[in-house]
């Protein structure tokens, strides 16, 4: 039986988040609903879910405000929900954070699938990766203490950020293959979605690199994946 995890599901589309509730709650999940962005914003900080799942077309506070808000403030993970299918639309969504992107229509059973995955993903103890450790006096990841530093300031990560940073620091220096970093990070169901890594290494960049456009740390290997390359000490 699964933890009582608490799920905020937000949809201006009543019958379709009637049946997202009734089904997440068979699943052994506590929910949350919301019908537009205002009303989920308010519950986001009363209830502090889990996860959110969150459709991207609302009148008011739409979906994309929605999660640039709690990304603000919280790396919850985000499930973006859209009829708008576009490649724009799900790029805009990853790089604003979003953890995983479903396009309606999909099955309730698919979604339970990405749901279970991304939690799996965030909820893994950090004691599994303490051995992790990098300092070179820039930039410090460690492991061990679920952080990440640029000189004494901390660097706000999303759970999947964080992840996919330690990941590349344990192997650093070595040329690792997309279709490894999905299935070490996301999970094997994920082998296939190459953006994903694409545009967590663009999102990483931006928070840790001196230059984002020139990275040092980041290393892109064309064709074939990604590498981490320390820095000597200054």
């Amino acid at each position: 039986m699964k933890e009582k995890l608490e799920i905020l599901v937000v949809d201006d589309d009543v019958k379709f988040l009637d049946a997202l509730v009734i089904y997440l709650t068979q699943c052994g999940y506590q929910v949350s609903a919301a019908v537009d962005g205002r009303a989920a914003l308010q519950k986001f900080f009363r209830k502090a879910p889990a996860l959110i799942v969150l459709d991207i077309m609302m009148p008011g506070l739409d979906g994309w405000e929605l999660c640039s808000r709690v990304r603000e403030v919280s790396d919850v993970p985000v499930i973006i929900l859209t009829a708008r299918g576009q490649e724009y639309d799900k790029i805009k969504g990853l790089k604003m954070g979003a953890d995983d992107y479903l396009v309606k229509p999909f099955s309730l059973r698919e979604l339970e699938a990405r749901i279970e995955a991304v939690l799996r993903r965030v909820r893994r103890s950090p004691d599994e990766e303490e051995h992790i450790f990098y300092s070179d006096g820039t930039l410090t990841v460690d492991a061990g203490r679920w952080q990440v530093l640029r000189g004494e300031t901390p660097v706000a990560l999303t759970s999947t950020e964080r992840r996919l940073l330690f990941f590349l620091v344990e192997h650093a220096g070595r040329i690792l293959p997309t279709e490894r970093i999905l299935e070490a990070v996301w999970g094997p169901e994920y082998t296939d979605q190459t953006e994903y890594v694409k545009l967590y290494v663009w999102r990483l960049r931006q928070k840790i690199e001196p230059v984002p456009e020139q990275p040092i740390y980041l290393l892109t290997e064309r064709g074939i994946g990604y590498r981490f390359v320390g820095q000597q000490q200054p």
